[in-house]
């Protein structure tokens, strides 16, 4: 199944029925009246978060979704039938955004949460309405409400406690291969991942999510590469988990070219908690390990050593993160708990 994390879909509510203009005419009623039925309302179209889905490819083979017409009125007072409405069914994590890509009309971010994003049109009256003492045989009926057709965009945001950072090449595919059931693609040449892979890493009885996005390049926040596109994978992360690879010649300015495309991206991304993580150790000798970890530290602080193809410091890596995503719930939930200021 392919990757797909932005979709441009057009829905359209339901149009209301109209209301009916009809008159009782039976043979042996002195008085038959009006006895028009109004319209059926048009169906609503909704969007709900659902478990078991990752990905939205479902909308690149369908892009249209219209709900249906309510009916219209008839005679003997019968009321038109509801249009049925229709269900978005996206993964969790999705935002939906207005036609200009940037407005958030809602972020679904819990299974089960539902938004309405157009409501039918309400069906016309029928000329039974319309009956009073002084108008006892109104010819009119009122139309259907038309329905509400808008373009709207759909984007993915995967839900994941950690996300890894880096440098195409930088071993982030090889750190999920080693610490999760996950199996990316691991190739010794660069832009090997072309889409986000997911898996489920656990240490000491603990298990979070982890997210491994295409490498970042110098200039991607202007369009170079890939990496940019998937950047929003990482915002919902509680921790960010930084791989410098240290057969790079210059490890201080890997480091500053991931942070200043951090920078250049926006929002809150550049000041999450990160851990810095010097990888591919295990193709170092004890000098070479000082030396660059200490041109490291230089600029980014505290930096550990790791190894993802010899698991050489992997099980400190794992705890450090673990601690950073127990901190960041902790934080939630005090949030959640906090009393607000007594009112009578």
């Amino acid at each position: 199944m392919k990757f797909l994390d932005l979709a441009r879909v057009v829905i359209r509510s339901g149009s209301g029925g109209g209301g009916c203009v009809s008159f009782r005419r039976d043979k042996f009623v002195e008085y038959g009246g009006p006895d028009g039925g109004d319209g059926g309302d048009g169906g609503d179209v909704w969007v709900e978060a659902v478990d078991g889905l990752n990905t939205l490819i479902d909308f690149r083979y369908q892009q249209h979704f219209f709900a249906k017409n309510g009916q219209p009125g008839m005679g003997r007072q019968r009321t038109g039938k509801d249009g049925d409405d229709i269900t978005l069914r996206v993964p969790v994590g999705t935002e939906i955004l207005d036609e200009d890509e940037e407005t958030v009309i809602a972020d679904l971010t819990q299974v089960g949460e539902r938004v309405l994003l157009a409501r039918g049109g309400n069906g016309g009256f029928g000329n039974l309405h319309f009956k009073t003492s002084t108008n006892q045989a109104p010819r009119r009926g009122n139309p259907g409400q038309p329905g509400i057709e808008r373009e709207i965009w759909l984007r993915l945001k995967l839900i994941a406690d950690a996300g890894l950072l880096g440098l195409p090449n930088a071993g982030k595919s090889t750190f999920l291969a080693a610490t999760s059931n996950a199996r990316p693609k691991i190739a010794d040449y660069p832009f090997t991942t072309l889409h986000p892979n997911l898996g489920v890493v656990g240490v000491d009885e603990a298990e979070f999510v982890v997210a491994d996005i295409p490498g970042l390049i110098e200039g991607a926040h202007e369009g170079r590469g890939i990496g940019d596109r998937f950047l929003g994978h990482v915002e919902r992360c509680a921790v960010l988990l930084h791989l410098v690879d240290g057969t790079s010649e210059d490890v201080a300015a890997d480091w500053e070219t991931i942070i200043g495309e951090l920078e250049a991206y926006g929002g809150e991304l550049a000041e999450k908690p990160r851990i810095t993580v010097l990888n591919k150790i295990d193709a170092l000798d004890e000098e070479e390990r000082a030396e660059r970890q200490a041109a490291l530290e230089e600029v980014a602080g505290p930096v550990m050593m790791m190894s993802g193809v010899s698991r050489e410091g992997l099980l400190d890596v794992l705890r450090a993160m673990r601690r950073a995503i127990e901190a960041h719930r902790r934080g939630e939930r005090d949030a959640v708990e906090e009393p607000g200021p007594w009112t009578p």
